[in-house]
This record gives C-alpha cells, structure tokens and sequence, in this order.
C-alpha cells in the first residue's frame, strides 16, 4: 500500500554547489557532497537478557512523533498517511509473507499462486484467519477490499492505472459494470479461495506489496451496510475498528493516541506483550522525550537533527537500514478529470514550463542541506527510486545541484522577464507562485524559509499558500482535490511499497499523482515495467532506469531528500527488526524489563 509521510527537515546556511551532473563521483566524494549517507547502522536488535512473563505484561511504549494529529482512519484501503498507518500497525496484517528478496512466500494470512500461462492469481485464506471480533475471513474480505478501493464515489485514493489489468476492474471502477468480473470465488464468499483473472499478468506479481494485487482485507459482514462512499467516516472504521493482526485496538484518542492489547484470534506468532501504546508527540520533544525514558521507540522514526544527542543516551541503540520512500518538492501541472478519473496537463498552468521548474530546483543546494543538517543519516537523492532496490536503482541518472547564472538564463531564455523585482509571466502578466509545506520543527520551517529565500533571489515572487506553512492535514486536503490552485508547488513525501513499480503514485490515473504529471512518455516508460518482455529481468531493469533520468529532466517531482530508516530502540526491547520483510514485527518483540531504562 502506498502512503503518505511527513519527512523532517533542518536548519541551514548553505555553500555553493556544481550544475545538474550525472552521479560520477567517488563514494567519499558524494558523502561529502550529501549525495550519500556516511552512517552505517544494525537493521536488528535483540537484547540477549531473558524477559520474562511478568515483564511482557507490562506496557510497550512507542511514540509516534508529528506535529499534527493523525486523521484516525483504520483501514488500508482508506488510509492515505503513514501517520494513520504507523498508530494502527499493530492491528494491521499484510495478505502474504515475503522472503528477505521480497518474493511472496507460504505461510502468510494467504498464500498466493500465480499462473502465468492463464493469466491467473489464486489467494488461498488460512483456514485459522479471523478478525479480531472473532469473525472468519473469508473471500468476500479479499473480494471487498478491491470494491472499496475501486468504487466510483469511494474516498480511497490508492486507485492506479495497474489495477485495469484486472478484468473488468475499469468498468467497475467508471460505474460501467456493477461488479468486477475479474475476482471471483470458486468456494463462495464465506469460502477461502478468491481467484484473480488478468488481461496483463505482471512480474510485479512475485512481490509483496505490489500494485497489481492488494496486500490486505477488508471486513465486509463488518462494514456492509455503510456505503462506500461513507466508509471513511463510519464508526466501523473511526471509532469501533476490527482487526487481523497480531493485536487488537483496547482504546483510543483520536488524533492522540491508540492503545493494543492482544488478538486471541490472530492466525500468526502470538503478540508477547500484553500492552501497547503509541504516543502522538510534537517532534520538537523528540530528544527530550528519550532522555526521560518515556519511550520504547519511535514507529514513526528518528530525527536526523536529533542523532547526534540521541547516539548519546547510553540506555538506547540506534537501529536501521535504508529507506525505500523519499520527500520531494512537486509542481501543479493540471487536474484530475472526475469523470474519467485520470490527470489532465493544462498546457496554460502557471508551473507548465520545463525552464521555470528547473530553474526553481537550480536555485536550490539541496546536497548541501542534507550533508549539513542531517547528520549523514539523509541524502540528496538523484532518482525517484531508493537504492534500496539495487536491481532498478539507476546510479546515473542526473540530480540539481545549486547554479543561479543556469536558472537565471533559463528564465530569460523562456521569457520571464523581470518587471522590477519580480519576474512576470511571457504573456506579461504578473507571475505569484504559492508553495505549499507542512508545519514542523524549526529546522524543517527554516528549510522552507531557505526556498523562498532562493526562490526570490531568481527574481520569483514565491510566498507560502495561506501565508504560512499549515497542518499537514490541512495541505493535503487541498492536494487532494481533483483540481486546485492554492499550492503552485509543494512539498511532500511518500512512503513507497516494497515493489518498486511507481504507477501508484505517477500513472496517469493515480490519485496520488497530486501535481497531475501525465504524459504519453510517462505512461510508456511506467507501462513497460510490466508487460510481457519485462519478465526478463535485464529488460525490466532497464525500464526503471530510463524512468529515472526521464523523471528526473522533466522535474514535475524532483526528489529532495531520502534517508535511512531508523529509530532509537531501548535496550528493554528484544526482537526489534527494521527490516521491511519482517512480517511479523509487533509479535516478534518483548520486553527484559518492566520500564524503558
């Protein structure tokens, strides 16, 4: 599934940099550049004292740090931010197990079979699966979660052009047909088995956390009298939520806190401690917070600001490995048609010429904030894709680096001309550009403040949307909406899946596509991730590749920052494991001492 997540930022002073280069630099050169990370750290921790029963019936303490509050939907299929995602992971359960390659293996909450000859997935229910209410799950919580995702009045926005390759996913998604013709259920709704026919059979497939086939359930005897469209606001979803994970929701404050005791009926490791909670605390007392020992750790992340007092505090250890999600600075392109559920380009949109977005990111020395303020743990990216994908990553595709003589020439190169102070439009009319951010720390408002700051010295009128940076849920309710011209360009991050494809979040039909980039080329490149060829490895690898540096010369989203995925972990903890292809993470842990030390 595909999420949103706040990304912090830092302080700043800033050095030159060069102009837009391929990555050919030495490791130790881009380190210092900021175009690496120089912190290395253990992806596992496990205290190797005993922890005992009298121990796990105590309370694990997590944090969850932002400084807004979460939205509280529940659900996959209706969560759009990592905040939500992260305070009710306890309760949630991915579909299949992965290997440590990500490949689907047996022995999740379904196993999955896939051929490839028919064009067929068939997702098999562990017999023991049930919701946290005791209820079975069953075909129908499989069938379910696709029609809630792909509804035509649903409020999910996890919709992308690689569910058409579902049969009869499109009509029902454009209200042309009142079922999807593609799923069915060989053992009816209350059976176990759901079989998905494809009219594209991808090798995305293979891969947990694909966007060809959804990674979790939805409970439909639960919620099948809400409408869709009133899904999102429902108790069942706001207030009385049902589980299939490892733990089930005991209380909660909405937008404040959750806490967790165990799910008796969960079909996996059994949940070790009996009490959990996650903390919403304003990042501000990230450091503050540990040093009191009010924390076990933090399921939202570390602070890159923060590390080097953090690394201090004997009683905890530092654990993480790469990230696979990214922030980004996007610019409006166009709209998204409601009828037909795609983005448009609007070849009259203020952020439409190539010269203006890449003198706008020209402007920038984003190396230099990364290497200065975020304490090796972040780096300025130079492909929409993480490393962590070694196989797709392209090491060479181009990054912007700080050169004002290159964006001052490529404005006047596109006839915005300087009328005084500020620059006009080529037509002549007066050019005001409004940038949308969150609120955060200083550090990350001084950022913000630094763009503008930049962004004048071009000679553009560049001022914050409503005058300031706002709530995070306040900025992507205006993001969100099919058409908008409060926010010119914004800044935002996604969490990503495990399988890289990024139709989900650039298609030409994904609601998450919030800057409305679709182009012929676009489509292409993204298209040719999965067809038949790319069943071939190398051709595959080669399509990402091309994707970057296109994506990366178009500057419609131009990646900022990506970090390491981290977390400090106190040393009561045992089984703490960063790694994305840990299953069954809250089971794994328990506790070697009644209080954080």
């Amino acid at each position: 599934m595909k999420k949103y997540k706040k990304w912090l930022a830092a302080g700043l002073t800033m050095v030159s940099a060069v102009a837009l280069a391929a990555c050919s630099n030495s490791d130790n050169s881009e380190v210092k550049s900021g175009y690496k990370p120089s912190v290395k750290m253990d992806s596992f921790y496990n205290n190797t004292a005993k922890s005992s029963s009298t121990y796990n019936n105590g309370t694990l303490k997590v944090a969850e740090y932002n400084s807004s509050p979460f939205a509280g939907i529940t659900t996959p299929s209706l969560i759009t931010n990592n905040e939500d995602n992260d305070v009710y992971s306890p309760g949630l359960v991915n579909l299949f197990k992965t290997d440590d390659d990500n490949r689907v293996v047996k022995g999740g909450l379904a196993n999955l079979n896939l051929d490839k000859s028919s064009k067929t997935a068939t997702i098999t229910l562990n017999k023991n699966a049930k919701w946290s209410n005791g209820m079975p799950v069953t075909a129908k919580d499989v069938e379910y979660a696709y029609e809630v995702i792909a509804a035509p009045d649903t409020t999910s926005q996890q919709y992308s052009d690689d569910w058409k390759s579902i049969n009869g996913m499109e009509a029902f998604h454009t209200g042309k047909a009142k079922s999807i013709s593609g799923i069915t259920m060989p053992k009816g709704e209350k059976g176990n088995v759901v079989k998905i026919q494809y009219n594209k059979f991808a090798p995305a497939l293979k891969f947990g956390g694909n966007s060809f086939i959804w990674d979790s359930v939805e409970p439909y005897e639960y919620e099948k009298d809400v409408p869709i469209s009133k899904l999102g606001s429902s108790s069942q979803v706001r207030k009385n939520p049902i589980f299939a994970g490892p733990y089930k929701l005991s209380k909660q404050v909405t937008g404040e806190s959750t806490s967790w005791v165990p799910n008796k009926y969960y079909f996996g490791k059994k949940a070790q401690i009996k009490h959990v909670t996650i903390q919403v605390v304003n990042e501000n007392n990230f450091y503050s917070s540990l040093k009191d020992k009010q924390f076990d750790f933090a399921v939202s992340g570390g602070l890159s600001t923060e590390y080097p007092k953090v690394k201090q505090l004997s009683d905890y250890t530092t654990v993480g490995t790469m990230g696979t999600g990214f922030s980004y600075i996007g610019f409006n392109l166009g709209h998204m048609n409601a009828k037909t559920q795609t983005n448009i380009m609007d070849k009259n949109a203020k952020m439409s010429n190539l010269n203006l977005r890449k003198a706008m990111m020209y402007a920038l020395d984003i190396g230099a904030l990364r290497k200065k303020f975020n304490n090796g743990l972040a780096w300025q990216p130079n492909s929409l894709i993480s490393p962590y994908y070694k196989n797709y990553y392209n090491a060479k595709s181009p990054r912007y680096t700080l050169d004002i003589d290159k964006a001052n020439k490529l404005l006047d190169d596109a006839g915005y001309k300087k009328q005084g102070k500020w620059r006009a439009q080529p037509n002549g009319k007066p050019l005001t550009i409004n940038y949308g951010t969150m609120t955060g720390t200083p550090a990350s408002e001084a950022q913000d403040n630094y763009y503008l700051q930049q962004w004048r010295k071009i000679g553009l009128n560049v001022n914050y949307t409503s005058g300031r940076p706002m709530d995070m849920n306040k900025l992507y309710a205006i993001l969100q909406k099919p058409k908008q011209n409060e926010a010119d360009v914004f800044s935002g991050a996604f969490s990503t899946n495990t399988e890289p494809t990024p139709t989900g979040l650039f298609g030409v039909g994904a609601s998450f596509n919030m800057g409305h980039f679709a182009t012929d080329k676009n489509t292409e490149l993204l298209n040719n991730m999965n067809n038949s060829k790319s069943w071939n490895d190398s051709y595959r690898a080669k399509q990402f590749k091309d994707w970057q540096t296109y994506m990366q010369n178009q500057a419609a989203y131009v990646p900022t920052s990506m970090s390491l995925s981290w977390t400090p972990v106190n040393k009561r903890v045992k089984g703490y494991d960063a790694r994305p292809t840990d299953t069954e993470f809250w089971s794994n842990l328990s506790l070697t001492k009644s209080d954080p030390e």
